[in-house]
Parts: C-alpha cells; sequence; structure tokens
C-alpha cells in the first residue's frame, strides 16, 4: 500500500504518510487515490471541493466547522510548515472537547484526515505556507460556525511567535461552552 495511516490522540484523526519516491531529480507521490485513502482510513467518501489558502507567519485560521453539513477534511501542506489543530466537538464523544495537533509541512508530505465532527485550525510558522485540503460536503456559508482558538476551556498549546494576525470572522469565534455543537 502507498499510504500509511497513524492514529493522533484523537484516533479518528489520523496523520497520513504517502510512499514518497525520489532520487536526484526530484521526488513523486500519489496526494490522493480514492482506493488507498480509504484502506488506510476505513472511510470513503466523495470529496467534493479542493480548497487552496496561502497565509503569511502567524496567521491562524480557525476553530471552523460546518454543523448541518459537516465536512470531512484531507489537509496536506505543499509548501511552508504549519501547527494542524483538531477539536473533537461530538457531544457523544468520550474525547469531546479534546484537541490533538501535528506540524505538516511541504517537506514531510505528511497529510491529515479529520472526519466530519471535528473543529479545524493551523497557525503558519514559517514566513508563508500554502495549504490544499479536500473537503466531503460543499461549503455553506448558513452551516459555518467558529470556535475561539484560544478558548481556555480547550487549552491548545499553540507554539505562538508573535501577535496572531486572524480575519474579522475567527476573531469572533465563540467559546466551547457557547458552540453550537454535534449530538
Amino acid at each position: 500500500m502507498n499510504l500509511k495511516a497513524t492514529p493522533t490522540a484523537l484516533p479518528e484523526v489520523l496523520i497520513l504518510e504517502p510512499k514518497v519516491f525520489g532520487d536526484e531529480r526530484g521526488f513523486f507521490f500519489e496526494s490522493f487515490n480514492a482506493r488507498s485513502f480509504a484502506l488506510a482510513t476505513g472511510y470513503s467518501c466523495t470529496f467534493v471541493q479542493d480548497n487552496h489558502s496561502r497565509s503569511v507567519k502567524n496567521v491562524l485560521r480557525g476553530l471552523h466547522y460546518q454543523l448541518g453539513s459537516p465536512q470531512g477534511k484531507l489537509i496536506r501542506v505543499v509548501s511552508g510548515d504549519v501547527f494542524d489543530v483538531a477539536v473533537d466537538l461530538r457531544r457523544q464523544s468520550p474525547r469531546f472537547g479534546q484537541w490533538t495537533s501535528i506540524q505538516l509541512s511541504g517537506e514531510s508530505h505528511r497529510q491529515l484526515w479529520i472526519p466530519p465532527g471535528f473543529a479545524h485550525g493551523f497557525l503558519v510558522l514559517s514566513d508563508e505556507a500554502e495549504v490544499l485540503y479536500k473537503v466531503s460536503e460543499y461549503w455553506n456559508q448558513a452551516d459555518e460556525r467558529t470556535i475561539a482558538w484560544n478558548d481556555p476551556q480547550l487549552g491548545i498549546a499553540w507554539p505562538l511567535q508573535g501577535a496572531v494576525i486572524q480575519s474579522d470572522k475567527d476573531r469572533r469565534g465563540v467559546s466551547l461552552a457557547e458552540a453550537e455543537l454535534f449530538p
């Protein structure tokens, strides 16, 4: 198999490592293969949208989730470094409110699978970073929600190196206690 899956502290959130073929010319790997993804994750889905963001150092995006049409996200960084976070928002989960993180980079080629029911966010650690991610449901503005990145109840240990740069939407994120959540 060309894809290795490793569970994180939240076992449904998986670190995916593709087999990379490299030589003096550079490298090659399959960034996505539906059969390999389903075998590695146990999750078979149709990704309906690809998103691409470019951000500068200290940009913090998130913590985002969609309530009515929750998205699974397959995230990878093509250049730069990010600190990527997933938070379990499923009230019935034994890990409700817990978070896990991984550093993703263009050099490592690792990816992160975050299934529906989790919030997602990332902090850019390098001078700039480009993030590509596939989603399993279409984005719907009416369904979008944001939890505050610095909610003390979550206690996420962001590796901050200066003032955070955020969108207005992300600055308006609510606490976990105030958030609309999954059953």
